[in-house]
């Protein structure tokens, strides 16, 4: 128990580390700060010149006006939700302080960009989040995210915003267009410093509408019980996205905001026999709780990949609902929550999940190497992003299906009906 009790203090300390300790006034806590752009512009391009391997910003949606009526922070504050809000669908005991206050921890709002040549702060082996959408393929380094937690972005045209929780190891990007009685509305989000079974809690600025980071549902407030939609979110060593996305656009160091990027403020987090900060609930004994697992929610059912298991078989197929899916791994990644430096932390690897198919025929898959995969129908080279750079399907992109990187107690308890797939059957 003291064990336990040390270690929440630490964790606990570095979250208000993570916040900064004299620029809390800088945050932007409305849209007003986000260029105003037409809606129809392309992303991914520089809104004006910029010199040779300078950061620059790219044509960034608008989000809708402030309409705060009754905040769902100030319901979690004072334990009363106002009578025209719908009933909330967590109780307010579940939800605990982080020990920063809303955008304590800051949001990347006006996000800049580099174009790979010009990345001189990474390391082959870091991780970053791999997003792309109609073609425009971004990288966000978690040694950026570590210390924000947010980025608000257009992406392929779509206003999007990536998040990444440390204390639960999750990444995931959702589309910030929602519709509310029949009115299409753009949200944009800060981090409400809450947290649910230990996991990152949202607020959307124009509603102050809490959300859980881990399901995308609002939980507290005006918008409760929308749903935002998802997208394909990889964790992936820098180089090797590098190589795949050359022309791609990486999110820079410059983003308003004096942080100690490339260092993790949570050393030994990342620890299989671990205690998670400020998780309360019972630990489904099938595993530890900071076991790591590749979570996948499709057609309604949720199955958990142990990482150990797709580490060792590097290909593991099996079927999510109604669909025959494919898990990859590859070696080469740092863990983000080992070493105070993140490029030193032990090597995680990376995961891809894909349908198991392209061009309308189903594929089965084997390793080849520590970093590819060969397909048995036309002996095509793949990568763990799911593209065939070898072969007679090379430039052929699987269709990615959205998965999460985290750990056991977080996915056993928002998916306690989860099935475990450890080989080829589900």
């Amino acid at each position: 128990m003291q064990a336990r009790a040390v270690h929440v203090a630490v964790v606990a300390a570095l979250m208000l580390a993570a916040c900064g300790a004299d620029d809390r006034a800088e945050v932007a806590t409305t849209a007003a700060t986000v260029a105003t752009v037409d809606e129809t512009a392309s992303a991914g391009t520089a809104a004006e010149p910029v010199a040779a391997g300078a950061p620059f910003p790219v044509d960034q949606v608008a989000s809708s006006p402030r309409r705060v009526i009754h905040s769902g922070i100030d319901a979690w504050r004072s334990g009363i939700v106002a009578n025209d809000l719908p009933e909330p669908l967590i109780d307010f005991t579940e939800l605990r302080s982080g020990g920063p206050p809303p955008d304590g921890i800051p949001p990347v709002d006006e996000p800049l960009f580099l174009e790979p040549s010009a990345v001189d702060f990474l390391a082959d082996n870091e991780p970053v989040l791999a997003l792309e959408i109609d073609g425009d393929s971004r990288a966000y380094p978690v040694q950026i995210l570590t210390w924000h937690e947010i980025v608000n972005d257009t992406v392929g045209g779509v206003p999007v915003s990536v998040t990444y929780c440390p204390l639960c190891n999750s990444a995931l990007a959702y589309d910030r267009r929602i519709t509310v009685d029949d009115t299409d509305e753009i949200l944009d989000f800060g981090t409400s410093g809450l947290l649910y079974n230990s996991s990152l809690v949202m607020y959307d600025r124009q509603t102050e509408t809490l959300w859980s980071h881990f399901t995308g549902q609002a939980v507290i407030g005006e918008l409760t019980g929308t749903q935002l939609t998802d997208f394909p979110l990889s964790t992936v060593a820098w180089g090797t996205w590098r190589e795949a996305h050359p022309d791609g656009l990486v999110l820079s160091r410059q983003t308003g905001f004096d942080r100690s990027y490339g260092s993790n403020p949570y050393p030994g987090y990342d620890d299989v026999d671990g205690v998670p900060f400020l998780f309360e609930g019972a630990v489904d004994g099938r595993y530890t709780a900071l076991t790591r697992i590749v979570g996948i929610d499709r057609d309604g059912a949720a199955v958990g990949i142990p990482l150990i298991e797709l580490q060792e078989q590097k290909v593991i197929s099996g079927t999510v609902g109604r669909t025959d899916i494919v898990a990859w791994w590859t070696a080469g990644t740092s863990s983000a929550l080992d070493d105070r430096n993140i490029a030193d932390g032990y090597d995680v690897g990376a995961t891809g999940v894909f349908l198991s198919e392209a061009e309308g025929s189903p594929l089965t898959f084997a390793p080849s190497g520590d970093h590819h995969f060969v397909d048995d129908r036309t002996g095509s080279t793949w990568n763990v992003l799911g593209q065939a750079v070898e072969g007679p399907l090379a430039g052929v992109r699987l269709e990615p299906v959205a998965h999460v990187d985290t750990f056991w107690f977080a996915w056993s308890t928002f998916q306690p009906d989860t099935e475990i797939v450890t080989g080829d059957a589900t």
